[in-house]
């Protein structure tokens, strides 16, 4: 029994939805890409959303769509994956890491505004918030604070499509609408809600970025008339910036949207997994994810921690389950390590880091094997 930490799940409709693109004239830039993106902004309740080549993809054109320029400074949490500080490092700015709230593993914005207050106004361009483990960040408090210094957002929503916070009795906000950030992204790598083998999303309610967006997936060319200083003919197209070749194609959008049909019933199962996990750990020495009562937990990972976090990371391998640790706090990185970052600068997020691990979690995951996983976990952990 081999039991990875995720896994995709891939059913006939699926393989029925990718077969049918491959039947028909269009593989890339055909009308499934409009579909999936249709589609995936009604999820999110976004007005506008945007398929592109992966999540990296879709961070660095949020950076490009934002203006960043060399040496311009954005605020994010080191406990995720590279990708959400290296996209302002891709347009030459500079990343400033903030330390983590140890009860959600989320930046603390307490610590953020601490930052803020210790430069002049425009010190910092932009912050990144990122939905840990698919725990939503507060968005209309990060919003406020940005507001207050005049920053841009773009929300690092990869692991947390289908994720909402309440006000009372009703949602108020969803991960990835629109309502608060500039921009959200999203993933959809095969260990994601959603698997496209590769892919991402980026959502908006802002028609202007929305227009400069499509344009700069595509190497920065247009057909819009209205953006063509002169008009050949029918075949005439013009490169109006400097884009990428960052599009998704039309079998990816078919398998995302296939997958996407299912994430009523995916969310459900993730949800009772956590559930099953909560219950058989309380009590323990184990610690489980954060909990609030506003808030709805997309579960993308489930993170224990653990006193002897690299004893039951091999004692689970040895057992044929591949738990993972989420994540190497991105200031201890060599790269960024180089910029001057050290150990001890932030201690909660190191903190964290010692003690985390990530438990199998996925919707294909079984009941009998995730009793095994709780089984090995316990006997490691209570002996």
């Amino acid at each position: 029994m081999k039991i990875p930490y995720g896994r995709q799940d891939i059913t006939p409709a699926d393989i029925a939805a990718v077969t049918e693109v491959l039947q028909h004239d269009f593989l890339t830039q055909g009308p499934r890409i409009a579909q999936f993106e249709e589609q995936f902004a009604a999820y999110v309740g976004s007005k506008y959303a945007i398929a592109v080549a992966n999540g990296t993809a879709a961070l660095h054109l949020c950076a490009l769509a934002l203006d960043v320029q060399p040496g311009d400074r954005a605020i994010t949490s080191p406990i995720t994956f590279a990708a959400s500080a290296n996209c302002i490092s891709y347009c030459g700015g500079r990343v400033h890491f903030s330390d983590i709230d140890p009860e959600t593993f989320l930046l603390d914005l307490d610590k953020v505004r601490r930052l803020l207050e210790l430069h002049p106004q425009g010190h910092f361009k932009g912050i990144i918030p990122v939905d840990f483990a698919g725990y939503p960040v507060n968005l209309a408090a990060v919003r406020a604070l940005a507001d207050e210094h005049g920053l841009w957002m773009i929300e690092d929503s990869c692991h947390a499509p289908g994720a909402y916070r309440k006000r009372g009795s009703e949602v108020h906000f969803r991960a990835g609408d629109g309502q608060y950030a500039d921009l959200a992204i999203f993933s959809f790598h095969p260990v994601k809600h959603i698997a496209c083998g590769e892919g991402g999303m980026i959502t908006t309610n802002d028609p202007a970025l929305y227009e400069k967006l499509t344009i700069l997936r595509t190497h920065g060319i247009t057909k819009n008339p209205d953006l063509l200083a002169e008009n050949h003919g029918g075949w005439y197209y013009d490169m109006v910036d400097l884009g990428y070749n960052y599009r998704l194609t039309d079998m990816q959008c078919a398998l995302g949207m296939s997958q996407l049909r299912r994430q009523t019933e995916y969310m459900a199962r993730r949800q009772a997994i956590a559930q099953r996990y909560d219950a058989a750990f309380a009590g323990t020495s184990v610690k489980i994810p954060p909990r609030a009562a506003d808030i709805y937990h997309a579960f993308h990972l489930y993170v224990v921690r653990v006193a002897d976090r690299k004893g039951l990371y091999d004692h689970l391998r040895a057992q044929g389950i591949f738990a993972q640790v989420h994540y190497i706090p991105a200031h201890r990185l060599k790269f960024y390590r180089d910029q001057g970052w050290k150990t001890g600068d932030l201690p909660e997020a190191e903190r964290y880091y010692a003690h985390c691990l990530s438990l199998p979690m996925f919707p294909a995951l079984t009941d009998a094997e995730q009793a095994f996983v709780i089984e090995q976990v316990l006997a490691f952990t209570e002996q």
